[in-house]
């Protein structure tokens, strides 16, 4: 599949549940976010093209007391994991508030897995033989 995507996806290490807010269901969970889609790990395939308002409940966030966020969004994908028991859905979000906007941008600070490396001190050589 050719990568079309317009922002570079951000892994989350948060436990995020993600339901059908009119369906009531758990869809699945959030496997990486960005200001236009996501990614949700679910148990069952979603065709693409649905059309499905998603319930993000969301992790604490610091200075943010909403529990919930609500977006409009199309199937963009669906395929197979790895782990033959799960699939991967490609949601693109139809459009966001600046609110909705602002705690995306929060979610993916706080809770964006990183792969930096840290920043030994430098040491000097070693004793000589």
């Amino acid at each position: 599949m050719q990568e079309r995507r317009k922002q570079e996806r951000k892994n989350l290490v948060a436990y995020t549940q993600v339901f059908d807010l009119y369906g009531g269901n758990l869809i699945g969970y959030l496997g990486d976010l960005t200001v236009s889609g996501a990614m949700i790990i679910s148990e069952k395939p979603i065709k693409p093209e649905t059309e499905i308002t998603l319930a993000i409940e969301l992790p604490d966030l610091p200075e943010i007391n909403s529990t919930r966020m609500s977006l409009a969004t199309r199937v963009a994908w669906c395929q197979q994991d790895l782990s033959p028991q799960y699939f991967n859905i490609g949601f693109e979000f139809r459009e966001i508030t600046p609110q909705q906007k602002s705690l995306i941008e929060s979610i993916i600070e706080n809770y964006e897995f990183r792969r930096d490396v840290p920043k030994y001190p430098t040491r000097g050589p070693g004793p000589k033989s």
